[in-house]
């Protein structure tokens, strides 16, 4: 594990935004490494209000996809609100969806099957449109390439409007309007919206034209911050906005499908970690184990009886999703051992019954084994259909398209993917990946970077200090939670491997005559020798609050430790 602190700021921008803020020197730095330098950045920062929402008629479109709706209510049309199978499409879905039926009924709702139809727009989507008399598709998080699907819709008299957030091609689809703010031709103040934040825009724009406010739109952003923490979108500027409030719906007032999972935690507030962690995976079992219908089923309902019916349901789904992750990862570590190919540059595994839902994830548990670009492959029809996943500051969408000549389609973003070939290119795709991988990664990128925000002591920790703390949340991509770095410090005898397989680590910690702190190390097991005996230790952690048996204590949440000697 390499240990890499950040640069620490000018020191004029430090003292400047200490006193204009009346802050310590390390808040300040904190604060900087984060990009805010002023005292409206960090009134937006620590205080973000949804005025700060930029005019969803600055998105390219904006105007054409209203319109295009506007004249669907008018005349009466069909309309079918289509997204993909994971957390961001299932919301974007439900998000849009729910809020059309709000004032009018000719609403329908399709999420592809994704071993029978794939990601994305599919054409059997648009027969069932066609079927069905539907005369126009909003897609989310979804179609930004669908190019040869929009031509086929057209034929059938059937118009797009898309809410994308992924990168578009050369060309773009023949649709009526393309919401996307990663076109070339889009000036939108801000890009890092998920498939669900394009939706919203969308609905701003819709109730603005409505005579609506923003305040109307609240009970809708439980969805969006939902989607944002799944989706792995930096959470800055209108991200932060939406994923704060959202959070404060999800908190305060949260529809009974999200009540439903919830309701029997011990945790009274849900952070954007618990979101993660809770409530996405959720979600995302239903696309993975049966069908993303079910996820947009709980998302939309409001009876609280059938709430709590569909999320048993996806209970069973989720309890199934961890059984398939943990045999699958297995076999997996066990190819990589017998092909010898425990020191490669890169990871490509395939077995021919390998369920499709579970293969991301997989490939992220692959990754903290061997921490290298990664794919798994399984069979999907007659084609082999792999995941990617990467590493820190390693392009893997990059990797893929300089292979992609032996690729039938690709799409994604730099630290995860999707792809298809035909089977008999598979070890000539691998040779290639290697190839590509080998020559292209950086030495230092092939070890697991832990990047430190600042070096302090433990007397450090007040409580003033940790209040002002806890407003940096929402944490996410571009707002981590601070990582702290504390040398010399010893473990006062209390040190033990924790968990029934004893993988964790407790410690009780001091440094000098500090005041000491608990502190839990997940995984980190075999590092109690490092601890023994009174010898001295420096520590990598954040600080967290552990709530047990009613009290709220402050804990270390260890990352790595090292040995002085």
């Amino acid at each position: 594990m390499r240990w890499n602190l950040k640069p620490t700021p000018d020191s004029e921008k430090i003292k400047s935004l200490q006193d204009s803020l009346n802050i310590d020197e390390l808040t300040a730095t904190l604060l900087l490494q984060r990009g805010i330098e002023t005292f409206e950045q960090a009134r937006q920062f620590f205080r973000p209000k949804l005025e700060d929402l930029h005019d969803p008629y600055l998105m390219k479109d904006m105007d054409k996809a209203v319109i295009r709706i506007e004249k669907a209510i008018k005349e009466q049309e069909n309309i079918l609100v289509f997204g993909d199978y994971d957390v961001d499409g299932t919301t974007a879905v439900s998000l849009v969806s729910s809020y059309l039926k709000s004032y009018y009924p000719n609403v329908d709702t399709y999420i592809p099957d994704r071993y029978d139809e794939g990601y994305g727009v599919s054409f059997k989507g648009i027969d069932y449109a066609d079927d069905n008399g539907i005369t126009l598709i909003i897609a989310l998080d979804c179609g930004i390439k669908s190019i040869d699907h929009v031509a086929y819709a057209k034929e059938k008299n059937i118009d797009f409007i898309i809410c994308d957030h992924h990168r578009p091609g050369d060309t773009l689809p023949d649709a009526v309007a393309i919401l996307d703010p990663k076109r070339a031709d889009c000036h939108y103040p801000y890009d890092e919206l998920c498939g669900c934040g394009i939706g919203f825009k969308l609905l701003q724009a819709l109730a603005k034209n409505r005579n609506q406010t923003i305040e109307d739109l609240l009970p809708y952003l439980d969805l969006v911050a939902t989607a944002i923490g799944a989706d792995i979108v930096p959470i800055t500027g209108e991200n932060r906005v939406l994923a704060k409030f959202g959070l404060d719906v999800i908190n305060s007032n949260p529809r009974p499908g999200f009540k439903a999972i919830t309701q029997n935690l011990k945790k009274k507030n849900l952070t954007i970690t618990d979101v993660v962690f809770i409530l996405a995976p959720r979600i995302n079992a239903a696309g993975r184990i049966k069908h993303g219908n079910y996820a947009v089923r709980l998302l939309t309902e409001f009876g609280i009886e059938e709430s709590e019916a569909f999320a048993k349901e996806l209970e069973v789904f989720n309890a199934d999703r961890k059984e398939l992750d943990k045999q699958i990862t297995s076999e997996a570590l066990l190819q990589i051992i017998e092909n010898q190919e425990e020191n490669k540059y890169s990871t490509v595994v395939y077995k021919e019954d390998w369920h499709k839902g579970v293969i991301g994830i997989v490939a992220s548990r692959l990754i903290d084994t061997y921490y290298r670009p990664t794919l798994v492959f399984t069979k999907s029809g007659d084609k082999l259909a792999a995941s990617a996943r990467s590493v820190k500051d390693f392009d893997v969408y990059n990797a893929l398209e300089a292979c992609s000549e032996y690729l039938l389609q690709f799409g994604g973003h730099m630290y995860a993917a999707g792809l298809t070939l035909e089977e008999k290119q598979f070890e000539n795709f691998k040779t290639q990946f290697e190839k590509v991988v080998s020559e292209t990664i950086a030495e230092e990128l092939r070890t697991p970077e832990i990047l430190i925000d600042a070096v302090i002591d433990l007397k450090d920790i007040t409580e003033k200090f940790v209040r002002i703390l806890n407003q940096f949340e929402p944490f996410g991509p571009m707002n981590m939670m601070p990582v702290f770095m504390t040398e010399n410090l010893r473990d006062t005898g209390y040190g033990k491997r924790i968990g029934s397989d004893e993988s964790h680590l407790r410690l009780f910690v001091k440094q000098d005559d500090s005041e000491g702190y608990g502190a839990i190390g997940f995984g980190m097991g075999n590092k109690l020798e490092f601890t023994q005996n009174q010898q001295l230790f420096d520590a990598v952690y954040s600080l967290e609050e552990n709530e047990f048996n009613g009290n709220v204590s402050l804990q270390l949440r260890l990352r790595d430790i090292k040995s002085k000697q």
